[in-house]
């Protein structure tokens, strides 16, 4: 039985190993050719049209998603659509890049004439220099593999990974060369985790708690109720208006070890002293950071040394972003 789990093991590695063979097999093929591509889809004022089919067609449509999402518009054309009324989308200033393993597809051999008599510029990625879509695209992106992981060199496998890879590689290049920041990528991406970790603020989610504070007179049953009803944890100690520290559950537990339950004691006694504080308008992901450096879960919203708020780990745990 073990034998047969290690025999598992040692397939599934192994896959991973000749595909990593393969895509590392690209580089050669990082050249001249892959900087014209580039350098063609920048100066173009249209669109990106991403064709395949077959497993080209999988890999095409995360092409042209990656496209969309880091700055470059592209439209995804089904190579069987297209040579069934859905050519019609292609318009004179667009680039098309056409995604095939063998480049000798018949639905290929139908539709690149038509693409070249429309007179769009065409990108070949394709595994066959010699191939029909290789000798008469304008920029060719080899794709070529020594053999496939599957074992029977049949399935599309370390073909498929280079296929994709390369495509990474082109949209990761178009990204850098217009400069797609950070910022830009949230604008494209407001849904979802990922988008959230890019835009939301701590000014989003801090407003909808309460505002604990305290006077470092306050006594110790004061301060309980305080961090009780105002349920963040802790409470922030003022005076007049400026920050002196903050009392946290952790910080009433230790005390209670220490000096037991004293009612002589004071926020001033009990207070850590510099808390940790974040602006209203920092991203929640950093806050996320800054309370996982310092292993904690509050922090104190500060804004030109005014006391604001306080924004909790929960509060970014409802928001799904860890």
């Amino acid at each position: 039985m073990q034998s047969h789990r290690n025999r598992i093991i040692e397939i599934g590695r192994r896959t991973l190993s000749e595909e990593a063979i393969a895509i590392e097999g690209l580089l050669k093929y990082i050249d001249e050719h892959f900087a014209d591509a580039v350098e063609a889809i920048l100066s173009h004022r249209g669109r990106v049209i991403v064709t395949g089919i077959g497993k080209s067609l999988d890999i095409g449509r995360k092409f042209t998603s990656t496209l969309n999402s880091t700055g470059t518009p592209a439209f995804f054309l089904h190579a069987a659509d297209a040579i069934h009324g859905d050519l019609g989308m292609l318009r004179p200033d667009d680039i098309v890049v056409c995604l095939s393993k063998s480049g000798d597809t018949p639905e290929i051999k139908v539709l690149v004439p038509l693409i070249k008599a429309n007179g769009n510029l065409l990108i070949g990625i394709v595994g066959n220099e010699n191939s029909y879509l290789a000798q008469r695209a304008d920029i060719i992106l080899l794709t070529k593999v020594e053999k496939e992981a599957c074992p029977n060199n049949l399935a599309p496998t370390a073909s498929a990974a280079a296929q994709l890879a390369m495509c990474d590689a082109l949209a990761v290049a178009l990204l850098t060369a217009r400069g797609f920041s950070s910022e830009d990528f949230a604008r494209l991406h407001p849904g979802g985790t990922l988008g959230k970790k890019l835009y939301l603020r701590v000014a989003d989610l801090f407003i909808r708690n309460e505002k604990p504070m305290v006077e470092p007179n306050a006594t110790l049953t004061e301060v309980i109720f305080e961090i009780t009803s105002k349920r963040l944890g802790c409470t922030a100690v003022l005076n007049n208006g400026s920050i002196l520290g903050i009392i946290t559950d952790g910080d009433l537990r230790r005390m209670l070890q220490k000096f037991g339950p004293n009612p002589a004691l004071t926020a001033a006694d009990i207070m850590t002293h510099t808390p940790k504080t974040i602006h209203p308008e920092a991203l929640v992901a950093d806050a996320l950071d800054l309370m996982r450096n310092h292993s904690i879960t509050q922090l104190l919203v500060v804004q030109e040394q005014e006391y604001k708020g306080v924004i909790h780990l929960h509060d970014i745990l409802k928001e799904g972003i860890i």
